[in-house]
């Protein structure tokens, strides 16, 4: 019989570039959870290691995912739709590199249908809390980050933040700035709300330091129904966070 003291995450997007860290932190902590993994194919299940916990599923056909959404306590959405950059770019010549979204895999149907998906089968498994990771600048409609390959990627990443907020189930929606593949541990971290982050030098956070704070926020009453952005200052400014509980206790948006 499984520990019924530990609790079962679920990491969707495992394959991903923070979702390959979260889900590995967690793998780090059986002591405390039972972890699984989703992924949308089997090539990115054997990059993770293969193992039984890692679930193959397309989050945009709602039916796929229920088996590793059954039995669940957490779900963290690390899921985004990826710009693909249209070969042909040289950097020597100047001019900006030009985006595209393979048929499918848009925004619309990856950030919005594929989390709105998660959400619901998640409130239909009685999951007891989400953890969804977004972007800041969601509240400027004119972001650049929404001109790539026409995608209007904060807006439907928008609409599936809100739907969360919406749906009842207790939430912790994560707005993390700019990713930056480093390690984690090393830095202060910033929440903030609104994008004001945005408007400061400190708007970049090694992704590690995302995961981890996904994984805190099911451990704190403080996480919940909060929603906030996150940020980080560079390393050697300011002191490492380590109290998380007060990190979260900072927050008082809801959205």
């Amino acid at each position: 019989m499984a520990d019924s003291s530990l609790i079962t995450v679920l990491v969707t997007g495992a394959g991903g570039r923070t979702g390959q860290i979260a889900y590995r932190k967690l793998k780090e902590r059986s002591d405390e959870y039972v972890t699984r993994g989703l992924v949308r194919t089997e090539e990115s299940k054997q990059k993770i290691g293969g193992a039984d916990d890692v679930f193959v599923g397309d989050i945009r056909d709602a039916s796929s995912i229920t088996p590793a959404i059954q039995g669940i306590d957490v779900l963290i959405i690390l899921t985004s739709a990826v710009p693909q950059m249209k070969p042909g770019f040289d950097p020597t010549k100047g001019g900006r590199p030009e985006f595209y979204f393979e048929d499918g895999a848009y925004p619309e149907q990856v950030d919005w249908i594929g989390q709105k998906n998660q959400i619901d089968a998640a409130k239909a498994a009685g999951v007891k809390h989400i953890v969804l990771v977004g972007s800041m600048g969601g509240t400027n409609p004119n972001h650049p980050l929404n001109s790539l390959g026409n995608g209007n990627i904060l807006i439907w990443k928008r609409k599936a933040e809100q739907y969360l907020a919406d749906s009842g189930i207790p939430y912790t929606i994560i707005r993390a700035g700019g990713l930056q593949d480093k390690e984690g541990g090393l830095r202060e971290l910033l929440v903030g709300k609104d994008d004001e982050l945005l408007k400061t030098e400190t708007k970049l956070i090694p992704r590690a330091d995302v995961a981890e704070v996904c994984i805190q926020a099911l451990k704190f009453e403080e996480s919940k129904f909060k929603a906030f952005d996150l940020a980080s200052k560079p390393e050697g400014t300011g002191t490492p966070t380590k109290d998380f509980k007060a990190l979260f206790s900072q927050i008082t948006t809801r959205f």
